[in-house]
């Protein structure tokens, strides 16, 4: 039991101190993920791209929604769209994390526990990008970003220990079920994106107490931390923020705590079962 717990304990030390491996294998994960194709990483920023002009052009042209915003509609997709990307697209590849790189868990020497992270850290790259490209689309929209637009820095690493506590413990049951990643996929970030939500403004659009229904989820607690910060302008620890920012982390360090157990109890079957 103590030696478990050593190992629990053991994975943030071990992503610190292989944070030199962590980045070489993340950027090379990243590169040949489009390896081949003809374009290359060019695809890595064409499909979120385009992904937005349709849903910019169903929701402002089609269904004119946003019309009463102070801001245009497009800055309110953008902005919240830009942290679900990252959090579906790390999803999706650290959950394949042990499988992708089943003939690294096979070898004895080498540390697994930096696998997910690696996963996770790749999809860094897009998401530094996209994070820069909605900074220029609001200052060229003359929505500059001020003070509060420091907040993403704390988004961003809220939403990197929320993801990667959820994919240590997807990547250690996708290893044993193999349909995991389709569910997710399915269930999880296809659903999700509507419930978060990423298309409509739900402090304007549901009551107070159905707001606080949607508030539970993690994710709502990033991608308006997005807005708020690019758009609304409010601090993560001003008024009622404060008690969701502590709910957000109750909630994350459990999730994160819960991840690193269970993949530390299935690790040992791993390479047989791979």
């Amino acid at each position: 039991m103590e030696e478990k717990m050593n190992k629990r304990k053991s994975i943030p030390a071990e992503l610190i101190k292989n944070r030199k491996l962590e980045f070489t294998l993340a950027k090379n994960d990243f590169r040949t993920k489009y390896a081949g194709s003809f374009l290359g990483m060019v695809w890595a920023f064409i499909q979120p791209i385009v992904t937005i002009l349709v849903y910019w052009f169903i929701f402002t042209v089609g269904f004119r929604s946003g019309q009463d915003q102070e801001y245009p509609f497009v800055l309110f997709i953008v902005v919240g769209i830009v942290p679900w990307f990252f959090f579906a697209d790390a999803m999706n590849g650290g959950t394949g994390a042990l499988i992708d790189y089943d003939y690294l868990v096979k070898k004895v020497m080498f540390n697994i526990d930096i696998l997910p992270f690696v996963k996770v850290m790749s999809s860094l790259f897009v998401h530094a990008f996209f994070i820069i490209f909605s900074i220029i689309l609001c200052i060229c929209m003359g929505y500059a970003p001020t003070i509060y637009a420091i907040q993403l820095i704390y988004y961003i690493f809220c939403n990197i220990i929320f993801t990667l506590g959820l994919v240590y413990f997807t990547a250690a049951i996708n290893v044993f079920v193999r349909d995991l990643t389709q569910i997710i996929s399915i269930f999880v970030l296809q659903i999700g994106v509507w419930i978060t939500p990423i298309m409509w403004d739900a402090n304007k659009m549901l009551s107070p107490k159905l707001l606080k229904v949607f508030k539970l989820n993690p994710m709502f607690y990033i991608v308006n931390g997005f807005r708020e910060s690019m758009l609304y302008k409010r601090w993560f620890w001003e008024g009622t923020n404060l008690w969701w920012t502590l709910y957000f982390w109750a909630i994350t360090l459990f999730i994160f705590w819960f991840g690193v157990k269970i993949f530390n109890k299935l690790r040992e079957y791993f390479a047989d079962v791979l």
